[in-house]
C-alpha cells in the first residue's frame, strides 16, 4: 500500500486495529482534513468538531498564522537539543512569562510530561525551601482527576481503567474529593509535610465538573496559610477555553505553579510548559530536569503564534459569550427533556448528562447519531457527553450546532 494512497474509512480503521496498540476506543469516523471549526472525513463529509482534540485546537484547525509559523521555522531550524542555545527559546520564554505573569518557564512537550515536571519542582521546593524531610513530601490530589497516564500519575488516579495492573504505584499523594474545602483543610491541618495541592480548575475528563463559586479562591488561601504550593493543571481548561485566559482567572487566583499544554500550540505541534516565579522555579539547576525536544525552536515559534492568535482574535471573550448562549439554549430544551438531565460548564467547555446509567450505551449511540447529523462529540464516563468546539466558532455556527444537538436528542426521547 503506497503511503499517499487514499484509504477508505474501513481500510484506515483496519490498519489501526491490526498495527496499533489498543489504547483508544475512537468514534468510527476517519478524518482527513480540518479547517477552523470543521473537519472532513475520507469520503468528503463535513462535520462540526465539538471536541477540538480535547481542547488542543482552541484556535481552530490549521490556523494559517500558526501553520505559517511552523513552516517558516521548520525550513530554518527544528532542533538543537538543550546542549546549545537557540535563537527562539528565549523569545518564547519571555513572551509566555509576560503573557501569563510569571518569572520563569520550563518548556516540555506533552501535558503529562509537564505534570510530571511540576510534581518534581513541587517536591524539590518542599525539601529545599519549606524544609520537609527528604522523601516525606506529600502532594494532595483530587479524586476523579485526570492529569495523564504516566506511571506516577496513574498512581493517584481513581480511574480503575487507568491504573489497574500498572503497579507498583508511586507513593507521596493524598487523595481527597474535588470541590471539598473541608477535606482539603483537614489534610493541611494534620500534616506538616504537604508540598502542594494539584488540581484541575474544572475536571474535564471526569465530565466537566465545575466547582462551587469560591472554591479555587478559598483553596488557594488555604495553601498560602499552610505554606503549600497551589498547582493549577490548566492543560485542558487554559488558553481561553472557559471564557478567561485561564480558568483560575474567574476567581482571580494566581497559582504558584501553572501547567499548560494542548492549545499552547493550537494543536499543530506537541508543546507544554510549567510556569512559576523565581522562589519556586529556582530550585531547578542544570541536570535536575530536561528534555531533548523540550524548548526546541519549532515548538517556540508555534507557541508564540498560537498565543498571539488567542489575543488578536479575542477568543476568551468569544468563548464566554458563546458558552452562555449554548447553555441557555440547551437549558430551554432540557426543561421538557426526558433524555438529558442537565448541561454544565464554563465558556466553551460544556457537557450534558444523559438520563441513563454510566454503563449504558445511550451516550455512545447519541454520539453516533450526532456524527450522522454532521457533528462530532465523544462520551466520557459512560453517560456524559462533552461539547468543546474550537473557540473561533461564530454565533450563527453555534446556533446551527445547537439545532443539530437538539434534533439528535429528540431521536432518543421516550
Amino acid at each position: 500500500m503506497a503511503i499517499l494512497e487514499q484509504l477508505t474509512s474501513q481500510q484506515a480503521i483496519d490498519l489501526e486495529k491490526n498495527y496499533g496498540s489498543n489504547t483508544y476506543h475512537p468514534l468510527p469516523v476517519v478524518l482527513s482534513k480540518g479547517d477552523g471549526v470543521f473537519v472532513w472525513d475520507v469520503n468528503g463529509k463535513k462535520y462540526y468538531d465539538f471536541l477540538s482534540a480535547y481542547s488542543a485546537v482552541n484556535q481552530g484547525h490549521c490556523h494559517p498564522k500558526i501553520v505559517n509559523a511552523l513552516i517558516k521555522q521548520a525550513q530554518t531550524l527544528t532542533l538543537t537539543s538543550r546542549a546549545f542555545y537557540n535563537d527562539m527559546l528565549g523569545k518564547y520564554e519571555k513572551f509566555a512569562c509576560e503573557y501569563f505573569g510569571f518569572d520563569k518557564l520550563l518548556p516540555m512537550n506533552s501535558g503529562a510530561e509537564a505534570v510530571e515536571a511540576a510534581i518534581k519542582v513541587c517536591r524539590k521546593w518542599a525539601y529545599e525551601v519549606k524544609g520537609v524531610n527528604e522523601n516525606n513530601a506529600k502532594i494532595i490530589v483530587c479524586n476523579k482527576n485526570f492529569h495523564g497516564r504516566t506511571t506516577t500519575i496513574v498512581s493517584f488516579s481513581s480511574d480503575d481503567t487507568a491504573n489497574k495492573n500498572f503497579g507498583p504505584y508511586s507513593n507521596g499523594f493524598i487523595n481527597i474529593d474535588f470541590d471539598d474545602l473541608n477535606a482539603l483543610e483537614t489534610v493541611l491541618k494534620n500534616n506538616t509535610n504537604i508540598a502542594g495541592f494539584l488540581v484541575e480548575p474544572i475536571q474535564g475528563e471526569a465530565g466537566v465538573y465545575v466547582p462551587q463559586e469560591g472554591y479555587l479562591k478559598k483553596a488557594n488561601a488555604l495553601c498560602k496559610q499552610y505554606n503549600v504550593l497551589f498547582i493549577a493543571d490548566e492543560i485542558q481548561t487554559g488558553i481561553a477555553r472557559t471564557g478567561k485566559l485561564l480558568a483560575v482567572d474567574h476567581e482571580n487566583v494566581k497559582p504558584d505553579i501553572l501547567i499548560l499544554g494542548k492549545a499552547l500550540s493550537g494543536g499543530v505541534y506537541p508543546v507544554s510548559a510549567v510556569l512559576a516565579n523565581n522562589n519556586v522555579m529556582n530550585v531547578l539547576t542544570p541536570g535536575t530536569h530536561g528534555s531533548t525536544f523540550g524548548g526546541n525552536p519549532l515548538a517556540a515559534a508555534v507557541a508564540i503564534a498560537a498565543l498571539q492568535v488567542i489575543k488578536d482574535e479575542n477568543l476568551a471573550k468569544n468563548a464566554d459569550e458563546l458558552g452562555k448562549l449554548f447553555r441557555s439554549e440547551l437549558n430551554k430544551y432540557i426543561e421538557t427533556s426526558s433524555i438529558v438531565n442537565l448541561v454544565r460548564g464554563k465558556g466553551l467547555l460544556n457537557a450534558i448528562v444523559i438520563n441513563d446509567t454510566e454503563d449504558s450505551k445511550t451516550a455512545w449511540n447519541i454520539c453516533l447519531a450526532l456524527r450522522d447529523n454532521g457533528l462530532l462529540a465523544k462520551p466520557t464516563h459512560g453517560n456524559i457527553i462533552r461539547f468543546a468546539p474550537p473557540l473561533v466558532m461564530t454565533e450563527e455556527q453555534l446556533l446551527d450546532c445547537v439545532a443539530i444537538i437538539i434534533k439528535t436528542l429528540k431521536q432518543f426521547e421516550n
